[in-house]
């Protein structure tokens, strides 16, 4: 038994030993500045990026890390209020501190009023320019 468990721990510190983390280590005076950027329409890819935002939530926590998910082109689906079946996800995303951002340009070209967005969204004028001055800022950028 002792050996058993012998082995599945060191199989637990090896698997968690795998990734090393860059320096300075994130904290919550300097969480990881992450950008996600949705701009497909498809549901698989939508889940995707949302299941990336709560996979990087686990290995962080979600007090390292600021995130900004942004939805523009096809990807404003991600947080239009009818889409019931990304609506959980977002809420939760929310509840740890993952802000959303709907392109205003995209907006304006599909007729989609702000009434239509999930409740915290934020609207800011280029989808693709939030992305590009987060990223000038040190935001890592994830297009999945």
């Amino acid at each position: 038994m002792i050996k058993i468990f012998t082995l599945l721990w060191l199989s637990i510190c090896i698997s968690l030993a795998d990734i090393r983390l860059a320096q300075p280590l994130p904290t919550i005076d300097k969480p990881r500045e992450i950008v996600l950027g949705v701009s497909s329409g498809d549901d698989e890819t939508i889940q995707h990026v949302l299941s990336t935002a709560n996979n990087v939530l686990k290995f962080y926590g979600p007090e390292k890390v600021h995130m900004r998910i942004v939805a523009y082109y096809h990807g404003i689906r991600t947080v239009l209020k009818n889409e019931k079946q990304f609506a959980v996800r977002v809420d939760a995303l929310q509840q740890y501190g993952v802000e959303f951002v709907a392109c205003g340009n995209t907006m304006r070209t599909k007729n989609i009023s702000e009434k239509e967005l999930m409740p915290d969204v934020e609207i800011v004028s280029a989808g693709i320019a939030e992305i590009i001055e987060r990223t000038a800022e040190g935001a890592v950028y994830i297009h999945p």
